[in-house]
């Protein structure tokens, strides 16, 4: 399977315009995100999809670039006008901002793709910060390792131990954290980007509940791994210092 890299990114940002190119231990954001994926052993190509030349100048130095249009409603879709005109079988859609990405989680998405139609990963929450913050999307898988529903409510409920504390639930049953990785069959992306937004989507704000809503599965693999993004300025201290251990 002819699998690619897509990396959406965009200059503008209302917390932090200019994000992908700002310099993180002297190199652009966006060419730490590019190194690390070039390391996967699955993927056949790295590209990194953007709507902004600047963007366009610098990453054409160390990888592949497509100029997409400007009014996408999101970097799914950006993906999605890449896909339709190259030649691949599928594509893992790789966050712009995490650049410590770890190449085996990338390879692990796209190893899913084998047997079914999307792929994304997930981790076990171990921080009870976590537990509770809407902003730390919660998901819940089959037997089958499929996704069975995406929240940012903490799902399931444990009925039984309702009223023990934080850190007591996370010990008795393995709560699991969305990380924001996708793995699509070109076929499969082509077709999601073509329905209209889901009411699950639209209630959660969660565009990967517009798959469920449709029928298409997604295979969830389980990880041990931290994504560590950068979204704001002050961030960029933590993965420098991250960088130089």
């Amino acid at each position: 399977m002819n699998i690619i890299g897509v990396i959406p990114a965009r200059f503008a940002s209302t917390r932090f315009p200019g994000k992908p190119l700002h310099l993180i231990a002297g190199k652009p954001l966006i060419q730490h995100v590019v190194e690390r994926c070039q390391k996967a052993k699955l993927l056949s190509d790295i590209i990194v999809a953007t709507d902004d030349t600047r963007i366009f100048e610098v990453a054409q130095d160390f990888c592949r670039v497509e100029m997409t249009a400007p009014d996408h409603a999101s970097g799914t879709d950006r993906i999605a006008e890449v896909v339709q005109r190259t030649r691949c079988d599928a594509a893992v859609n790789i966050q712009g901002d995490e650049p410590l990405i770890d190449p085996a989680v990338v390879d692990k998405v796209a190893e899913a793709l084998a047997n079914s139609p999307m792929s994304t990963a997930a981790t076990r929450i171990k921080n009870p910060a976590e537990y509770g913050n809407p902003n730390v999307v919660k998901v819940v898988v089959n037997a089958m390792g499929r996704a069975l529903y995406f929240s940012r409510r903490t799902i399931p409920y444990l009925r039984d131990a309702a009223n023990g504390s934080v850190a007591e639930q996370l010990a008795a049953f393995p709560f699991l954290k969305h990380l924001g990785i996708y793995g699509y069959r070109q076929e499969t992306l082509l077709r999601l980007v073509q329905f209209p937004v889901s009411p699950l989507e639209d209630a959660e704000k969660l565009e990967q509940l517009r798959a469920l809503d449709h029928g298409i599965d997604i295979a969830v693999v389980q990880v041990d791994y931290e994504s560590v993004g950068v979204d704001v300025l002050e961030d960029v201290n933590r993965v420098e210092e991250l960088l130089r251990k």
